[in-house]
């Protein structure tokens, strides 16, 4: 059983930032299939029934909140009421029901795409006796979709509330796998390197300041040639393209909080708000502004 250093599981929670994250009730008589398709991120939990996965969906690491047993390389084929199953869309992955069941489905968009989150995780997460475990997390899940009801207009905050509960439920479902036992050693790291991991995590850490490659080598303990190439070898992109995509991420969480453009761009080390809105733009296709407004605007499909 590998041990997660607690901070470093939190720093990785502290990453988690939904797009979405709408939750939906789903009832599958006897014999249904719910179809999970590559690139379609979701988080399962079973509020009634049993499910099958196919392929099997324990495979690698299989949790048991009831005996607190953790079977490492298990294969696991069934989900019963009070499992809670994360897939990152890697596979095509097929839920058939056993009996009839009720499940909440979760749809998932990491708002951030330099999220560590999807780097340090695997494909798919699977937590039996999640209701044991995170009771409280377990309660929301089961109660976030609910199936069969009239449409209704959305209310105002109904978006920013549905994601806040969706990150509640999916950081319960993480700190479970990770904490008890399921997470491989040295998790997490992103690059397998401990030069690179501390390189990435200062980046993080403080987005807005003055990163240049020959500061972020320094941090790294390499020179500047060996740690631009290697750097470019294991994250698939140069140092700057990647302290850009974090600064960007970071905007768009402080937008979102309500800070204005100007002290949004100050804190994150832009020497103007103009240049602050040009390579945000290029990332998003949006001005700050407009991608704010365009979030407000968001409705829950």
């Amino acid at each position: 059983m590998a041990n997660v250093d607690p901070y470093a599981l939190e720093q990785v929670l502290g990453t988690v930032d939904l797009r979405v994250g709408i939750g939906r009730g789903r009832a599958l008589s006897a014999g249904e299939i719910l179809p999970l398709a590559v690139g379609s991120a979701v988080l399962v939990y079973v509020a009634e029934g049993s499910v099958s996965g196919h392929p099997p969906i324990g495979a690698g690491c299989v949790l048991d909140g009831a005996s607190q047993v953790v079977t490492v390389d298990g294969i696991r084929s069934h989900l019963v009421s009070g499992d809670a199953f994360v897939s990152l869309g890697r596979d095509a992955i097929a839920l058939e029901a056993d009996a009839d069941s009720r499940l909440v489905v979760v749809d998932i968009a990491f708002a951030d795409e330099a999220s560590l989150l999807d780097a340090v995780l695997p494909g798919t997460i699977t937590v039996t006796g999640f209701d044991l475990l995170e009771p409280a997390a377990a309660a929301l899940a089961e109660n976030m979709g609910v199936s069969a009801q009239p449409v209704s207009p959305v209310r105002q905050g109904d978006p920013l509330i549905c994601r806040m509960m969706a990150t509640t439920v999916l950081l319960s479902v993480i700190r479970a796998w990770a904490a008890n036992g399921c997470a491989p050693e040295g998790w997490p790291s992103i690059a397998k390197d401990p030069f690179l991991d501390r390189v990435v995590e200062a980046i993080h850490e403080e987005p807005g300041r003055e990163w240049t490659v020959e500061r972020l080598a320094s941090v790294g303990a390499m020179s500047r040639s060996a740690f631009a190439e290697r750097f470019r070898a294991v994250i698939g992109r140069s140092p700057a393209d990647y302290v850009t995509e974090v600064r960007i991420d970071a905007a768009k969480r402080m937008l979102s909080a309500g800070r204005s453009v100007s002290e949004t761009s100050r804190e994150l080390g832009y020497a103007s708000d103009e240049g602050f809105s040009r390579a945000f733009r290029r990332r998003t296709g949006l001005t700050p502004s407009a991608w704010r407004m365009a979030q407000r605007e968001a409705v829950p499909a």
